[in-house]
């Protein structure tokens, strides 16, 4: 089994991009990260003729994950990372997608640090570490997938300067 995954940036500006990757590249599985777009606003149908089956969590103007699926149909176990039911941003989706489950998740950057959004991405990092122990304890494969927002060093960026800047840094 093949699976990806995608940073979209805005699925909406990005469509074409995206249908062509996909057109491209063939993964069984993709995650997508950064919909930007409301459930209503996604654009399943252009996915579907694309051969793919869909599950989404979007949330207006920033944030949204999916999870796509050729030749099987992705079935919903979460749609939200567990541990904060109060938890209501879109970051977190896992599906049961051809015996494998399939997590996808957007976790948050936490800029700037230190302050109340590093906070919430240390606190949702924890609570990932925990659900992530949980799943690798059972006894079926699990596929954690997506985008990190960890950046260890330089080179993890495509522009050091903009980390630095967001992060507190000189």
């Amino acid at each position: 089994m093949k699976i990806a995954t995608f940073n979209v940036n805005g699925i909406k500006a990005r469509l074409s991009n995206l249908l062509a990757w996909l057109e491209r590249e063939k993964p069984d599985v993709a995650c997508l990260q950064e919909l930007k777009c409301v459930d209503e606003a996604f654009p399943a149908t252009a996915i579907a003729e694309a051969g793919y089956e869909s599950l989404w969590k979007g949330q207006k103007s920033w944030n949204g994950v999916a999870i796509l699926a050729r030749a099987a149909k992705p079935e919903l176990i979460n749609d939200q990372l567990p541990g904060d039911p109060s938890d209501d941003q879109s970051r977190y989706l896992e599906a049961a997608v051809g015996g494998v489950v399939v997590c996808c998740l957007y976790l948050p950057n936490g800029n700037p640090h230190p302050g109340p959004k590093f906070d919430y991405k240390l606190a949702w990092f924890e609570r990932l570490i925990q659900h992530a122990a949980a799943l690798c304890g059972s006894k079926q494969p699990v596929v954690i997938a997506g985008d990190f927002n960890v950046v260890p060093t330089n080179s993890d960026i495509y522009n050091p300067r903009s980390w630095l800047k967001a992060s507190g840094g000189s």
